[in-house]
């Protein structure tokens, strides 16, 4: 009996996010019971931005998952020797999308030809998204040379909003909740030939540069953890605040009628 290798079509979406913030989380001492009680965050102040990047991805996944069988998605795909990777990678009848996601909640975003601005700071989203998706054709391509090229794709998780003043050439910027429909909406680019051929050479381990490491098995489940941390901490902290402006307004109403009829008086012996 033979045992199937594992492949790249086993990493989890997140999965090199993840990885990082429970390394991150390793340095930070258990909290204490007065931290638990009034609701200061589990969460080091490097690892916020790993915490907010891993629900994006997780939430892309999701979307993604419930794509029709004849798309491939692949996710964490380490690439080149920086432990960068890429975040999913979706190959189906409309052709090869590098999808980058970034987790925007309640932010504005600004978009133009050549700019992307996230609360009118720029950031550097669609050139490192069409570097990701130029770097995948050259290497799929090595390959398989008549494959057509990568398309860049940003997916922005739970924007405020999204105005694209002049849409860029080369990398589509989409809210992830429109993700789906956008994919299957893509003319046909790729036979069902080329996409076997093709998911076979993305889920070989040889395929990427960099050194691939196997899912933990409880990985989710150490990242539901610190999720449900965080969001009891959040929830204490707006009681305690809700609570800090009622107990201010009482004494405001208790204390500030009697103070208010006795300057009222002195005004009016002043008379």
């Amino acid at each position: 009996m033979t045992t199937q290798l594992p492949g790249m079509r086993d990493q989890i979406a997140a999965q090199s996010v993840i990885e990082e913030l429970l390394r991150q989380q390793q340095s930070m001492p258990p909290r204490t019971r007065f931290a638990r009680f009034w609701g200061i965050s589990p969460l080091a102040a490097d690892s916020v931005a790993w915490y907010r990047g891993a629900q994006g991805e997780i939430e892309v996944g999701k979307i993604l998952s419930r794509l029709p069988p004849e798309w491939r998605v692949f996710h964490a795909l380490p690439i080149g020797k920086a432990g960068a990777d890429i975040d999913h990678l979706v190959l189906g009848p409309g052709g090869i999308f590098t999808i980058n996601t970034k987790h925007h909640r309640g932010k504005k975003i600004w978009v133009a030809e050549r700019a992307l601005m996230v609360n009118g700071q720029k950031q550097p989203h669609l050139r490192n998204s069409k570097f990701e998706a130029t770097r995948v054709t050259k290497m799929l391509r090595e390959r398989m040379p008549q494959l057509p090229p990568a398309q860049a794709v940003i997916a922005l998780v739970s924007p405020a909003s999204i105005t694209i003043k002049k849409k860029p050439d080369e990398v589509n910027v989409l809210d992830a909740v429109n993700l789906r429909r956008w994919l299957l909406k893509r003319p046909v680019a790729l036979a069902e030939a080329d996409l076997v051929e093709l998911a076979a050479l993305v889920d070989a381990p040889t395929t990427w540069s960099a050194p691939t490491s196997l899912s933990s098995p409880n990985l989710l489940a150490q990242f539901a953890v610190i999720d449900r941390e965080v969001k009891t901490a959040r929830v204490r902290r707006v009681t305690w605040t809700l609570l800090s402006f009622a107990t201010v307004a009482a004494l405001a109403v208790f204390v500030g009628l009697p103070l208010y009829n006795e300057l009222a008086i002195g005004f009016i012996a002043g008379l």
